[in-house]
């Protein structure tokens, strides 16, 4: 304990001093005798605790202790007097001192001063459990903040409300000066001003990177006091944010003489720490934030390119091949008609043309794909099945095809996007049955074990070998040569995109000459 002795007998303050030894060893005092000391005393230094005589020089010890009450609030006071009336140390008490010592009396000085040790203790971890609550919720503030300014507005009104300090100050480095950026004060500070490194004691702070505790600022060679004068600031604690290549620094500033305790400078630090991290959080979202909007502007660019394309593809390819078959048809309806391997390329030239047109159909149908929103309502899944089936009855109505379909079924998915992924299933399905007798396509639900509804596509065709079902759904791959059955390899490509649009999976099951099941799932909540 650091005590403050009111007291003009040397050899009484040598008895009370020993005394006090004999059980607080680490004790260590300021002993004055004289009004003019004492004040002197209570502006310089910090106390946990003051003795006083009933009178010294200049002053009672009651003046004393309204003094103390005035310029240090809740600063224990202990009267150590010769006078042992019973009703003056009552008077004493009132009067708002914490305890009274007889000097006949001093084996009770320990224990007086025990209990104050125990006092402070106590208002000790109130005020501790306090600040850490302020730090706790600056600290989550701070993890949220994302520019500077909301930054700068957490940490100014935290750093004064941790340490109940008179004033604070968020200072940054800006090259060779430090800025005073804002403050949360009981007057006007340095706000918006900038100072030399070397000048200021924030600076000192940055530059050495370490705190400054300054309980006197008028006694600190570090202090410009010429700046200083103009305000209320009497001491002073200051930390860098960051200790390596510091970036700014978090000051408080009291109004009356206060040393800042470890504890205070210990919660400033941890306030300044958070305040880097917060400050490097702020330059990854925002280098982030730079990143996604350059690669936004990229795909943005990209689509208009894939725009441009699909107009090109749409309009300027069509044209040329409008004009082939528009020719090769004329050639096909001469007369007399074309013989031999004169009519053969002419009937090439067609069908490769159709099977041209067929291609770029599937190529805007995959790049529309990209840019198309899903609107998801109930759908009846079972009755769309069915009718796509009985349309592709009616292409080919000479074919006897058997089909089973749930028409009950009904999914939540967009509409249009479903029925093209269902056409194209289906319409594979029947493709590749084109070769049996025995043909047989069916559309059916059936639950998977995490819970989710599987919908199925089977057939009894073609197949294909499992080996190379990785590479069913690229666009443009295909499992059957074009002689064997006719496409563009696809179809599967756009059914997949639509699904994952829908937030859903595509697989599939097969094996070569035992037909093929693709199943899909379509998440409501997606």
């Amino acid at each position: 304990m650091h005590i403050l002795h009111l007291e003009d007998d040397a050899l009484d303050a040598d008895l009370v001093h020993r005394e006090v030894a004999r059980h607080e060893a680490g004790a260590t005092w300021t002993t004055v005798d004289s009004a003019d000391a004492f004040f002197d005393a209570m502006k310089q230094t910090r106390f946990d605790a003051i003795l006083s005589d009933n009178r010294v020089p200049g002053i009672d010890g009651l003046q004393a202790l309204q003094v103390a009450r005035e310029q240090r609030p809740g600063m224990p006071f202990v009267f150590v007097s010769g006078n042992t009336d019973p009703h003056w140390a009552e008077h004493c008490l009132i009067a708002g001192a914490t305890d009274y010592v007889p000097k006949t009396q001093l084996w009770r000085m320990p224990s007086a001063l025990q209990r104050i040790r125990s006092t402070r203790e106590s208002e000790r971890l109130v005020w501790l459990t306090r600040a850490r609550a302020v730090l706790v919720d600056a600290v989550k503030q701070l993890s949220l903040a994302r520019s500077v300014d909301a930054i700068v507005e957490i940490v100014r009104h935290a750093a004064r409300q941790i340490n109940q300090a008179d004033g604070a100050t968020f200072v940054l480095r800006d090259g060779d000066h430090c800025h005073y950026v804002d403050e949360d004060a009981i007057s006007p500070l340095w706000k918006g001003l900038k100072f030399p490194l070397d000048t200021c004691i924030s600076g000192w702070a940055m530059l050495n990177r370490q705190h400054a505790v300054v309980p006197d600022i008028y006694l600190d060679p570090r202090i410009p006091h010429d700046a200083y004068r103009p305000t209320f600031v009497k001491s002073l604690v200051m930390v860098p944010i960051r200790g390596e290549a510091p970036i700014g620094a978090i000051g408080n500033y009291w109004a009356t003489a206060h040393e800042a305790t470890p504890d205070e400078v210990e919660l400033i630090q941890a306030l300044a720490d958070s305040t880097s991290l917060a400050f490097e959080n702020v330059a990854l979202v925002q280098g982030l934030e730079s990143r996604v909007q350059h690669r936004t502007a990229e795909l943005e660019e990209a689509n208009r390119e894939l725009e441009a394309f699909s107009f090109s593809v749409s309009h300027d390819l069509r044209a040329p091949l409008r004009a082939m078959q528009g020719y090769s048809d004329l050639l096909a309806e001469l007369t007399p008609p074309l013989e031999g391997e004169a009519a053969t390329f002419v009937q090439h030239i067609r069908h490769s043309a159709r099977r041209m047109n067929t291609l770029i159909d599937d190529m805007l149908a995959l790049s529309k794909l990209k840019r198309a929103e899903v609107r998801k309502r109930p759908v009846s899944i079972g009755v769309m099945a069915r009718d796509i089936l009985a349309s592709l009855s009616d292409t080919s109505p000479a074919r006897k095809v058997r089909t089973a379909v749930d028409e009950t079924l009904v999914a939540e998915a967009d509409a249009a996007l479903l029925r093209m992924a269902l056409d194209n299933l289906l319409s594979n399905a029947w493709k590749y049955t084109s070769k049996r007798d025995d043909a047989f396509i069916e559309f059916f639900a059936e639950p998977q074990a995490d819970g989710r509804l599987a919908y199925c596509v089977r057939d009894n065709g073609a197949g294909f070998d499992m080996a190379y079902a990785q590479r069913l759904f690229e666009p443009f791959r295909r499992m059957h040569t074009e002689a064997d059955f006719p496409g563009t390899g696809v179809g599967l490509a756009i059914v997949q995109r639509v699904i994952r649009k829908h937030g859903g999976e595509l697989w599939a099951q097969a094996a070569k000459n035992r037909g093929a099941t693709f199943r899909f799932t379509l998440p409501a909540d997606a």
